[in-house]
């Protein structure tokens, strides 16, 4: 649990570092898109996952796989020079961190709230726009929503809003009813 908070704490000094430098660049919208693109390959490529997680390899060798990675992605020079100097300070494994870290602090600059929506289903468009209308209504604010599937909520919708947890999920329903018929 220690190294948890060690590791978001690292991530948030490095995310607010990135931030600060984007903006002096002006570049705060290419390395939030840079950002984004990263962590979606992260998420696809168990492959990167174990180079950057994995203390088998040598700061060189995941700083080298990050930079093909960059060039290929065709990053912004700002996201490049960042990602050799966490690869030189052997902090890789905070990627995500950093990652999440940025584009809170970038949805805090332009007054928009970052909202998590976890489905069993892929939602259509209309239920997209229907979640996002709600949310706007709730918060007054404008969210920016990321989307998962996960079939193991087997139904309904849960919405991260920062610390807070809108849970309609079918399973937690299920949850509450085994509990309390085994009270009673």
């Amino acid at each position: 649990m220690a190294d948890d908070t060690k590791a978001t704490e690292v991530g948030q000094r490095y995310a607010r570092a990135l931030f600060e430098l984007a903006e002096e660049a002006g570049a705060t919208a290419a390395v939030e898109a840079d950002l984004i693109s990263l962590k979606k390959a992260w998420s696809e490529s168990a492959d990167l996952r174990r180079l950057l997680a994995s203390p088998t390899w040598s700061a060189e060798d995941k700083g080298a796989g990050l930079a093909a990675i960059a060039t290929k992605a065709k990053l912004h020079a700002v996201t490049r020079k960042f990602i050799g100097l966490l690869s030189a300070n052997r902090r890789t494994g905070a990627l995500v961190q950093v990652i999440d870290g940025f584009r809170k602090l970038s949805a805090e600059k332009r007054g928009v709230v970052a909202a998590e929506v976890v489905t069993a289903l892929p939602m259509s468009a209309a239920q997209s726009k229907g979640v996002a209308a709600a949310l706007r209504q709730a918060l007054g604010k404008d969210p920016e929503i990321s989307t998962r599937v996960d079939p193991a909520i087997l139904g309904g919708i849960k919405v991260r809003v920062g610390s807070r947890l809108f849970d309609a999920s079918l399973k937690s329903k299920l949850d509450s009813l085994k509990f309390a018929l085994k009270r009673a």
